[in-house]
């Protein structure tokens, strides 16, 4: 069990229960991850811990684990957990090269769901050469006609049926999103959604990204300005697409406020903001004057769009057409068609600390910086712009490689 705070981070010292050390000779000569739920190796900071001393460990074989390196840094990811890479897949050669290059696709106690049989593992590799090959060739497009959606080609050849487990697994999904939406969009779009979006013009796309909507839009005669705070280009240091790449239109400069404010006369299409960012999706809504609202993204405070934006949509828009997308394992995006109220409610929910009941930043969950300097907790450890704090009663029940774990980690706030 662990408690997310906010984002401020407090520089003071926290001395957990000591754990008692673990004699030499009590080390088993066969070091064994620990193993959590469901018989799954145990992270922490992101690399697997010794079952005995608690210190990270990494595959050295199949079938062997061996202690870090001391006063070596722990590796972001071992070698032997990496994903499925399609230019070191096609060196293996063997099913039994492949397993042994990728424990992480056959080992149950690194995480994983199932094995891949040596058929899934041949289909696989057909999979994922047929997808090279195809996205090498969109890659090389440099601009759009009408019925052309090699998005949607590419994501349809991949996930075609039968999909086995293992095959999908193999695949690995999430990355190929990723992979495509650095090239494309975050949304797959499909010609009933662009039809839709089509009946609202004129629009305004604002965190345009590649400007794929917006390209595959004008080539129906759709009118449609494009923004982007960092348009993607040759030398555009956009953390959400590719480098090096131009976009499928051409996308002004400029942020999402910017640009609502500037074209008033045009309807609002969000596509995808991000879900940590403001300034993309709420502050954009609440510049905006017109009365319709074009959102592709999850509904609710899933992984798009921020905690504000989609209090304000609860409060003051009225869903009115929804269109389902093609969806990646996981994700369940729409394209949403929103409707503004006649009167206008304010937004009175605040989050509050669960300890102190403190008002605490929209969004945030946990307890405040107050309550984190004031009523200090066993441990807590650093978690990108959060928090995670362990209570002294979790703590104590944790087994002691653990404990021990958590206590030398980097990541540890002192």
């Amino acid at each position: 069990m662990d408690v997310t705070g906010g984002a401020g981070l407090v520089d003071r010292a926290r001395r957990p229960p000591a754990t008692s050390a673990v004699p030499a000779s009590a080390h088993p000569a066969r070091i064994q991850p620990l193993l959590g739920e469901g018989g799954k190796a145990t992270f922490v900071d992101h690399h697997p811990i010794c079952s005995v001393c608690g210190k990270a460990i990494a595959p050295v074989s199949l079938e062997g684990w061996a202690h870090s390196a001391r006063r070596r840094p722990v590796r972001g990811r071992s070698k032997w957990l990496l994903p499925v890479a399609l230019e070191h897949f096609r060196a293996l050669g063997t099913y039994a090269a492949f397993r042994a290059q990728y424990m992480s696709q056959v080992r149950a106690d690194l995480g994983v769901a199932f094995s891949t049989s040596e058929a899934e593992w041949r289909g696989g590799l057909q999979r994922l050469e047929d997808h090279a090959a195809r996205l090498t060739t969109a890659r090389r497009w440099r601009t759009l006609e009408a019925g052309e959606n090699p998005y949607l080609d590419l994501f349809r050849s991949l996930i075609a049926p039968p999909l086995p487990l293992g095959v999908s697994q193999m695949l690995n999904l999430a990355e190929r999103r990723r992979e495509l939406a650095a090239c494309f969009a975050w949304a797959i779009p499909t010609d009933e959604a662009l039809t839709l979006l089509a009946a609202h013009a004129p629009l305004v796309e604002c965190g345009a990204g590649m400007g794929y909507w917006s390209a595959l839009a004008r080539v129906r005669g759709v009118d449609v300005l494009a923004y982007d705070l960092i348009p993607p280009g040759q030398r555009a240091d956009n953390e959400y697409h590719a480098r090096g790449r131009r976009p499928w239109t051409s996308i002004h400069r400029g942020s999402s406020v910017t640009a609502v404010r500037r074209h008033r006369d045009r309807t609002l299409f969000l596509c995808w903001p991000p879900y940590d960012d403001d300034a993309a999706s709420y502050a954009a809504l609440r510049a905006y004057d017109g009365d319709v609202l074009v959102y592709v993204g999850e509904p609710g405070e899933g992984a798009t769009g921020s905690v504000r934006f989609h209090r304000e949509l609860q409060l003051n828009w009225t869903l009115a057409q929804e269109v389902t997308l093609p969806r990646w394992p996981r994700i369940h995006d729409s394209l949403m068609v929103y409707r503004r109220n006649a009167v206008r409610r304010p937004h009175q929910e605040r989050d509050r600390c669960f300890g102190c009941q403190r008002f605490i930043r929209t969004g945030a969950i946990g307890r405040c910086d107050w309550c984190f300097k004031h009523r200090p907790t066993a441990i807590a450890l650093k978690m990108g712009q959060h928090r995670v704090e362990y209570p002294r009663d979790i703590f104590e029940t944790m087994p002691p490689a653990l404990q021990s774990a958590l206590e030398r980690s980097p990541n540890r706030i002192r």
